[in-house]
C-alpha cells in the first residue's frame, strides 16, 4: 500500500495494523517543500525559537530535545502493537501531506519500522484530544536511539534535529489510528448484523412490510433506506402477524441511524488521516500558528457512533427475547429440546451483560473539557478517549449479535438435544471478524 499523503482510508489502515499489509512511500514533494520553507523562516516560531504551552513567549534556543524528553511521559499499560503500528502509518501519511517542516528523510525510516515490526513503547494515558504528544515523543526518542523499541534490541534510527521535535509530535496520529480501526470494525459488524437480523426475521416469521419501498420513500433517511435495501432481499414476501415488535418493525430506522453515524465518522476520521494538522503549519513559505490539532469533530462523530452502536445492540437483544418465546417461534420456551429445560436461556444473560457494557461506553466525552498549562490551553476535545471507547465497543457488540445469531440458527434448525452454547458463540463471533 503506497502512502501519498492523501486517500488513506480506515480499511487500509486496518489492513496494515491487523492484516500484515506492507506500506511504501509515494512522492515526497510536499514534504520537501515544507521542509525547505521551514529552513528559511525568520522571526519567532512556536516550539522552535520559543517554549511551548505557557512558555510560548519565552525565547528558547535548541529546545527540541528537552521537549521530547519531557513529553515522553505516558502512563499505564503499553498500547498493543497493532494500534501503535497504525499510529506510525498515520503519522507518516500526514508528513507526506506537507505542512510539518520535518526532515522528509525520516519517512523511509518510519516505513522501515512499520514493515519491520518495530513499534515504540507507547503507553495508554497521556493525551486529551489536542495532540498525542507522549506517544509521538516516545517514538522520536526511539528514532534517536535514546529509548529502545518495544521488545527489540535494535531498531531503525534517524537523527532528528531540535527543529524537528515539535513538528514531529504535533499530531493526533495515535487517536486517529484508534478511531480509524474502530470505525472499520464497527462498519463491518453493522454489515454482518443485517444477515443476523434476517435469520431472526425468518425464525419468527416477521413481516417484511416495514421494509417496503413505499415506506422508505415516505421517509428517505439515507441510512434507513440503505438498511431496508440490504435486508429486504433476504426475506420472504409476507409475515405471520399484522405488526411485529420494534426489534423487527423499526429495524431499518435504528440500524439506518447507525449506518449514517459510522459513515459520518469514517469520513471525519479519513479527512484527518490525510490532513496537515500541525501547529505551526508550514505553508506558502510561512509558519501559520493555528488550532488544527483540536479534534472536536472526531470526538463528536465518535460520541454519536457509540450511541448508535448501543441502539443497534438494544434492538438485537429485543429480537433475542422474541426468539425465546413460543408465540413467535412455535418452539418450546428458550428453544429447549424438552419441556422445562433451559435451552438457550443463558444467551439473554450474556447479551444483556454485553449490552450493559455498551451503555457505559456510550457516555459522551465531548461535553468534558480541561484547562492546562497555566490557563493557556483552555479546552480539550477528549477525542482520544472517544476513540479508545469506540474500540472497546467492538467486542460487546459482537457478543450481542453472536447471541442473536446462535438463537436464530437454533430456532430455524431441527430440534435436538441441548448442547453447550459456548462453542456456538465462539463460532458465531468468528464469523464477524473484520477482513
Amino acid at each position: 500500500m503506497e502512502l501519498t499523503g492523501s486517500g488513506l482510508t480506515c480499511a487500509q489502515l486496518y489492513a496494515v495494523a491487523y492484516g500484515g499489509a506492507r506500506v511504501g512511500l509515494g512522492p515526497l514533494d510536499r514534504a520537501w517543500r515544507a521542509w525547505e520553507s521551514a529552513q528559511d523562516l525568520t522571526g519567532p516560531v512556536y516550539g522552535q525559537s520559543t517554549g511551548v504551552g505557557a512558555n510560548k513567549d519565552v525565547d528558547v534556543a535548541q529546545g527540541g530535545f528537552d521537549l521530547l524528553r519531557s513529553h515522553a511521559g505516558g502512563a499505564g499499560p503499553l498500547v498493543p502493537a497493532e494500534r501503535v503500528r497504525a499510529m506510525l502509518v498515520v503519522r507518516a501519511n500526514q508528513l507526506l501531506a506537507g505542512g510539518s517542516g520535518v526532515d522528509p528523510r525520516v519517512l523511509p525510516v518510519l516505513v522501515e519500522a512499520v514493515n519491520g515490526g518495530f513499534v515504540p513503547p507507547v503507553r495508554t494515558y497521556g493525551a486529551i484530544g489536542t495532540g498525542d504528544l507522549t506517544a509521538l515523543a516516545t517514538t522520536a526518542l526511539c528514532l534517536l536511539g535514546e529509548l529502545p523499541w518495544h521488545d527489540q534490541a535494535e531498531g531503525p534510527r534517524f537523527a532528528l534535529t531540535s527543529a524537528d521535535a515539535l513538528p514531529f509530535i504535533s499530531s493526533g496520529a495515535a487517536t486517529l489510528a484508534d478511531a480509524a480501526l474502530a470505525c472499520h470494525q464497527v462498519a463491518h459488524l453493522l454489515e454482518a448484523a443485517v444477515t443476523v437480523a434476517a435469520k431472526a426475521f425468518a425464525a419468527v416469521g416477521a413481516s417484511p412490510e416495514p421494509l417496503a419501498l413505499a415506506v422508505q420513500h415516505a421517509r428517505p433517511q439515507p441510512g434507513q433506506v440503505a438498511a431496508a435495501e440490504a435486508l429486504r432481499p433476504m426475506l420472504g414476501v409476507e409475515g405471520a402477524r399484522l405488526q411485529d415488535p420494534y426489534g423487527y418493525r423499526a429495524f431499518a430506522q435504528v440500524h439506518g441511524a447507525a449506518l449514517d453515524a459510522v459513515r459520518h465518522a469514517c469520513r471525519t476520521v479519513e479527512i484527518d488521516l490525510n490532513a496537515a494538522a500541525e501547529n505551526p503549519l508550514i505553508a506558502e513559505s510561512l509558519a501559520w500558528h493555528n488550532g488544527n490539532f483540536h479534534a472536536a469533530s472526531v470526538a463528536l462523530a465518535l460520541d454519536t457512533l457509540r450511541a448508535a452502536v448501543c441502539s443497534v445492540a438494544q434492538l438485537s437483544a429485543a429480537r433475542l427475547a422474541t426468539l425465546m418465546e413460543p408465540e413467535y417461534t412455535g418452539r418450546l420456551p428458550f428453544l429447549a429440546a424438552a419441556p422445562g429445560a433451559s435451552g438457550a436461556m443463558i444467551l439473554e444473560y450474556v447479551a444483556h451483560d454485553a449490552l450493559a457494557e455498551l451503555r457505559h461506553l456510550a457516555g459522551l466525552v465531548s461535553t468534558g473539557s480541561a484547562v492546562l498549562s497555566r490557563g493557556v490551553e483552555d479546552h480539550a476535545s477528549f477525542a482520544t478517549q472517544a476513540a479508545r471507547l469506540a474500540l472497546r465497543c467492538v467486542e460487546p457488540l459482537e457478543i450481542v449479535l453472536a447471541c442473536e445469531l446462535v438463537a436464530a440458527t437454533r430456532a430455524l434448525g431441527t430440534p435436538g438435544p441441548d448442547r453447550p452454547l459456548d462453542g456456538e458463540l465462539d463460532a458465531a463471533r468468528a464469523t464477524f471478524r473484520a477482513p
